[in-house]
């Protein structure tokens, strides 16, 4: 992501396992790298620059302790080269998943704008899916959002639940960068549920990804208990 805090660049990010997973017996958990998007409006940084070097220290400065807690966020350099780093890994991955997981996405660093994917197959009956999931991914946003929903106190800003849809169990997770607070993340999910109908109307599963949160379903457990 790239955008302006005056004319600080903003660099992030979004550390988000990709899990094929072949059946409800049998997870295959991999790292495989979804998408990125490079914003070039702000010109290009010349190799050798102090900009390059300050990418370079906040890419390495990540330590053990922000992999066990899943996030981290990183200053290096002065203005006008200064850079901010900011990665989180998913609600269920932490320590050497949490690792693996950031250094697959510092190796095609992923800039800016929400993208989707989705399963191509459609459930049976569309409109009481699309009702019951949005009403899930409320319910999960109303969880993730709680001022109570809190570890080592910090907020936690992630939710995962289940819900029975007709025949089918569908299986779905929530989750804010850690730099929001509940407010903000609310208000993020919002913005980013708009794109149901567009990702997954009727699929039988289907994510969004933002650079501040994201959601994802499916009809198998995808997270780790």
């Amino acid at each position: 992501m790239s955008s302006n805090f005056g004319l600080v660049p903003i660099m992030a990010v979004v550390a988000i396992q990709l899990f094929l997973i072949p059946s409800v017996l049998s997870l295959n958990l991999t790292n495989a790298y979804l998408h990125h998007k490079c914003n070039n409006t702000q010109g290009k940084y010349s190799k050798g620059s102090a900009f390059e070097k300050n990418i370079n220290l906040a890419i390495r400065s990540s330590d053990s302790n922000n992999f066990l807690n899943g996030f981290g966020y990183i200053e290096k350099g002065e203005d006008p080269n200064k850079v901010f780093l900011m990665y989180q890994c998913r609600g269920d991955s932490y320590g050497s998943k949490c690792r693996s997981c950031v250094d697959a996405g510092v190796s095609e660093i992923d800039y800016e704008n929400d993208f989707y994917l989705s399963n191509p197959n459609n459930v049976s009956d569309k409109e009481l899916f699309n009702k019951e999931m949005s009403a899930l991914l409320v319910e999960l946003t109303d969880k993730a959002t709680d001022k109570n929903n809190m570890k080592n106190n910090k907020f936690v800003l992630y939710a995962a639940g289940d819900k029975r849809i007709g025949t089918k169990t569908v299986y779905a997770m929530v989750q804010c960068t850690k730099d929001l607070v509940t407010t903000s993340c609310a208000a993020c999910f919002e913005w980013i549920f708009k794109m149901f109908s567009e990702c997954c109307d009727g699929k039988r599963g289907g994510r969004v990804l933002g650079t501040s949160c994201n959601f994802r379903y499916e009809l198998y457990p995808f997270l780790r208990n």
